[in-house]
């Protein structure tokens, strides 16, 4: 059972707490495991790319695209699509939006990412992939 004592942080209820940026649709664009050979002992290696566009109607786009090969077993490649609102844009500055959007959006999908990766590559006669969490901000920053 959760108490009111539990819903309050730093004396503000949780349904308080508002953010700007609002996920209205996400959606995968492309999954694809292609088959190379047998499971190995080889290293995936992969590559992430973010895209991001603003739609005329004030609607940004966040796609990523993730890009893996395992030698002589399988690539594959998986690409997720949101679509952001930024409330009360006007009232924030460029900067912050810009956050918002190049992090935070990244951040809220890459679990989706993470976990169709482990679904694709939950093949027979290979080893599900996990990727481990990682810091958003300072994978952007590079």
């Amino acid at each position: 059972m959760i108490t009111n004592m539990q819903t309050q942080r730093r004396g503000k209820k949780m349904g308080d707490f508002h953010s700007s940026l609002v996920l209205q649709k996400m959606v995968f664009d492309r999954f694809e495991f292609d088959r190379k050979g047998f499971k190995n002992n080889n290293e995936l290696k992969f590559g992430l790319q973010v895209q991001i566009g603003l739609s005329e109607d004030g609607i940004y786009k966040v796609t990523l695209v993730l890009n893996g090969t395992k030698q002589d077993e399988y690539n594959v490649i998986i690409s997720l699509s949101g679509f952001f609102g930024v409330e009360d844009q006007k009232e924030l500055e460029d900067s912050m939006v810009q956050d918002l959007i190049s992090k935070n959006a990244v951040a809220i999908l890459m679990p989706y990412l993470r976990s169709e990766l482990t679904l694709l590559t939950a093949q027979p006669d290979t080893d599900s992939v996990v990727l481990p969490p990682f810091n958003i901000n300072k994978m952007l920053e590079k």
